[in-house]
């Protein structure tokens, strides 16, 4: 069985599930950068007591299935999404999907993806791909991120769709429930209030989320080599810049999709302000990389001074800085509807 689907590749496996479901029952106009800010999609946090992979939990994204939730509520879009307790109903509903006709997202941990390069398989449970038929003993995969279509086979996706440990998928599986038309009005509204939670999110008053979790960060970076030693400091690092570069483009990538995004909602709201905005998270998205390649070279061990610490922490401070000016400022735009 093999539904009728086309495969879309995108910069971030959750957007780009978004936009080829929604795509998929004939909503077009919603490009990957439009699904993440409609979709609020762009987060920060830290939290130094959970950790995964031995590193403190560091996000730059939101929890798994919000985008595509948001966006399809934003759209008037209905949704069908569901966790399961029992691998076996898991399957079940699966194919019952799919022998309605539906493609489906499901959220996985990417430990077990046997079609990604060794190098990048590691205890991530919060990774997104869309089943959209069966084969025998194998499952058809569209997944946002690689080139080409894939399989799994049953065993396979069961473990991924099961993994253990930190944001534990329990077989997440949703879905757009039926053909839809979606109106420009909706979508200038959807950009609105994406918008609008994005910029609470990030101002958030919380010192460990949003700009004010960036500068926690990056004063805490300051400290790390001499309370965790040069060894655990690196590992530290390498598991920020995996979560930021490696991992949903989470750094510097979603800067550059919130920017794209600025940019495509200035044609559904012509405020000027949304250009000027949206070159500042070019300006940001460019420095988290610049931060990324310094933390490289820490954890390679080509450079790692307490000077050289101070430098990484001051590049996320000023991170913060401009993030923070840039979030004000879209707090601040009038809104004609």
């Amino acid at each position: 069985m093999e539904l009728s689907f086309e495969h879309l590749q995108s910069a971030h496996c959750e957007n780009g599930v978004t936009r080829s479901l929604l795509n998929n029952i004939g909503v077009s106009q919603i490009t990957e950068p439009l699904a993440f800010g409609i979709g609020s999609g762009l987060f920060f946090v830290y939290i130094p007591l959970l950790k995964i992979n031995n590193g403190p939990v560091i996000a730059f994204r939101v929890m798994p299935g919000l985008i595509f939730k948001r966006t399809c509520k934003a759209l008037g879009i209905e949704i069908v999404r569901k966790k399961f307790s029992s691998k076996e109903k898991a399957k079940v509903f699966l194919d019952e999907c799919l022998a309605d006709g539906h493609p489906v997202g499901c959220q996985v941990g990417v430990y077990y993806l046997s079609y990604f390069p060794k190098e990048y398989r590691f205890h991530f449970n919060a990774h997104n791909l869309i089943v959209y038929g069966h084969d025998e003993d194998h499952y058809l995969i569209s997944d946002p991120i690689m080139e080409n279509t894939t399989i799994l086979s049953d065993y396979e996706l069961e473990r991924v769709r099961f993994a253990k440990g930190t944001l534990a998928p329990n077989g997440q599986i949703y879905y757009p429930k039926t053909a839809s038309v979606v109106t420009n009005d909706q979508i200038k509204k959807g950009i609105i209030t994406g918008i609008k939670k994005t910029v609470n999110d990030m101002l958030s008053p919380m010192p460990i989320l949003g700009v004010n979790g960036i500068k926690y960060t990056g004063n805490r970076i300051k400290k790390w080599r001499d309370s965790l030693g040069e060894k655990k400091s690196g590992l530290y690092l390498a598991q920020l810049v995996r979560m930021q570069e490696e991992i949903g483009t989470g750094g510097g990538g979603f800067r550059y999709i919130y920017a794209a995004f600025l940019q495509e909602a200035h044609a559904y709201h012509p405020a000027d302000e949304l250009l000027e905005i949206s070159k500042t998270f070019t300006q940001s998205g460019d420095l988290w990389r610049t931060a990324a390649v310094q933390a490289a070279g820490i954890f390679k061990g080509r450079i790692g001074s307490q000077h050289d610490f101070n430098v990484m922490g001051d590049y996320l401070l000023e991170i913060a800085e401009i993030e923070r000016r840039a979030f004000v400022a879209l707090s601040k735009i009038n809104w004609k509807t």
